[in-house]
C-alpha cells in the first residue's frame, strides 16, 4: 500500500500547503516598512509579531501533531488552512498594534503550525522507500515561499496599501490551501482496520509517555533547538550585516534569495544522501558543516563573498531540517508520528525565536555582528555534539503467535 502512486500526491499537497502557509506568515517583512509609514506603529512593534508567531508555532506544534494522530491529518490541516486565511484577513483590519500582534503573531503562527507536523508525519507514513527524498521534497515546497509568496506580497504592496494587500494574500491562502487540504489522507497502515494491525504487528509497543521520556526524543528536541538557534540569527540578520559592510540594501536583499535558492538544492541533495547513507549519519555531518558555515560570515565583506557563503550555508542548513522527521519515523511508532514530530518542531520554533532577539542585543552591545556568527558557530557545535550521542531505538520483534492446541 505504501508503494501506491497516491503517495506522491501527498508529497505534492504537503509541499504546496507548506509553501503557501509559510509564505503567508513570512509576508510580514515585505509589509513592514509600508505598515510603519501608514500606521505610525513602531517597526519593532510590528516585527515583534514574527517573534510571537514563532512562539505560537512552538506552543501549538505538539497539540496539532497529537490531534492529527487521533483524528487524521485532513481535519487538522483543513482547520489550520481556514484559520490561517481568516487570521490574515482579520489582521489586515487590525485597529491597533496590540490587536495586530495577536491576530498576526499568535493566530497566524498557531495556524501555520497546523501544517508542518501533521504533513511531515503523514508523508513519513506513506513511504517505506525513498522516505528521506519524499520528506525533503515537502520541505523544499515550504522553502519555495520566499520565491513565490514573498514576490507576490511585494507586487501587491507596490499597487495597493498594506491592508488591501494583506487581505488579497489571505484570499490567495484560502483559495489554494482549503481545496488542497482535501487531498490529504492518512497513511494506509493507519486507515480503517489496518490501524490495529500496525500497532500489534512489527511496531514498537512503547506508549506515548515512554516515547516522550525516551533519550532519543530528548536528544532530538535538544538537537533541533540548537540547530535552529544556529541558523536563526544568520538568517534574520545577514542582510543588516551586509548593509553595515557598505553593501546597498537592494543588493543585500539578494543574499537572502541566494540562500533560499541554495536551500532548495540542499533539501533534495540531503534527502538523496539520507536514503543512501542513513539519516543520522548525514544529519551529524550536516550539523558540523552548518556550524562552520555560520562562522564563514565573519570572513566576508564584499557582495560576491556574501553570495558564496550564503549559497553554502543555505544548502547545508536547509538540507538538515527534513532529516529529523525521517529519524523519528525510523525510531518511533507510526501511530504517534504527529506528536513526536510536533515536539521536535516545537523545539525548533523556540530555537528560531532566539535569533531576532540575540542578534539585536549583540549588535546593540558591540556595534558589530561578529559575535553573532561566532556564537552561532558555538551553538552549532553544540547541536553536532548532542546528535553524536543519539542511538537508535532497538527494532521491535514481532510477537510470536501461539500454535493452536
Amino acid at each position: 500500500m505504501t508503494n501506491s502512486a497516491y503517495r506522491w500526491v501527498i508529497v505534492a499537497a504537503g509541499g504546496l500547503l507548506g509553501c503557501v502557509a509559510i509564505g503567508g506568515m513570512f509576508s510580514l517583512p515585505v509589509f513592514l516598512q509600508p505598515m510603519a509609514r501608514e500606521t505610525d506603529w513602531s517597526v519593532t512593534g510590528i516585527s515583534s509579531a514574527m517573534t510571537i508567531g514563532f512562539l505560537a508555532m512552538a506552543f501549538t506544534s505538539m497539540i496539532w501533531g497529537t490531534l492529527s494522530d487521533r483524528f487524521g491529518p485532513l481535519p487538522v490541516v483543513l482547520t489550520g488552512s481556514v484559520v490561517l486565511a481568516a487570521s490574515l484577513a482579520l489582521a489586515s483590519r487590525a485597529p491597533s498594534l496590540l490587536a495586530f500582534q495577536f491576530l498576526f503573531g499568535a493566530l497566524v503562527g498557531a495556524a501555520t503550525a497546523a501544517i508542518f507536523a501533521p504533513m511531515m508525519a503523514c508523508v513519513t507514513g506513506w513511504f517505506d522507500t525513498h522516505r528521506s527524498l519524499a520528506v525533503s521534497l515537502v520541505s523544499a515546497g515550504m522553502g519555495m515561499a520566499p520565491m513565490t509568496m514573498s514576490p507576490l506580497a511585494a507586487w501587491l504592496i507596490s499597487h495597493h496599501d498594506w491592508r488591501t494587500s494583506m487581505l488579497i494574500v489571505s484570499g490567495v491562502v484560502g483559495a489554494i490551501m482549503i481545496p488542497v487540504s482535501f487531498l490529504v489522507r492518512r497513511p494506509p497502515a493507519l486507515q480503517g482496520g489496518h490501524a490495529e494491525a500496525a500497532s500489534t504487528n512489527g511496531e514498537s509497543p512503547m506508549s506515548l509517555a515512554q516515547a516522550l521520556r525516551s533519550p532519543q526524543f530528548i536528544i532530538l528536541i535538544a538537537t533541533n533547538f540548537f540547530c535552529c538557534a544556529t541558523h536563526s540569527g544568520p538568517i534574520i540578520h545577514t542582510v543588516s550585516y551586509a548593509v553595515t559592510c557598505g553593501i546597498p540594501m537592494v543588493a543585500a536583499v539578494t543574499i537572502y534569495s541566494v540562500e533560499g535558492l541554495a536551500g532548495m538544492g540542499g533539501r533534495i541533495a540531503f534527502g538523496l544522501l539520507g536514503d543512501r547513507f542513513g539519516a543520522k549519519r548525514v544529519l551529524v555531518l550536516g550539523l558540523l558543516a552548518q556550524a562552520f558555515g555560520a562562522l564563514g560570515y565573519v570572513l566576508v565583506r564584499e557582495l560576491a563573498e556574501f553570495y558564496a557563503v550564503a549559497a553554502i550555508f543555505g544548502f547545508i542548513y536547509a538540507g538538515t531540517m527534513p532529516l529529523y522527521s525521517v529519524l523519528i519515523r525510523e525510531n518511533f511508532p507510526l501511530r504517534m508520528m504527529g506528536t513526536v514530530i510536533g515536539g521536535t518542531a516545537m523545539a525548533g520554533s523556540l530555537g528560531m525565536a532566539t535569533g531576532p532577539l540575540a542578534g539585536g542585543l549583540i549588535y546593540d552591545t558591540f556595534a558589530s555582528y561578529t559575535w553573532l556568527y561566532v556564537g552561532s558557530w558555538a551553538v552549532g557545535l553544540g547541536a553536532f555534539l548532542i546528535m553524536m550521542t543519539f542511538r537508535p531505538i532497538p527494532a521491535a520483534r514481532p510477537t510470536a503467535v501461539p500454535a493452536p492446541a
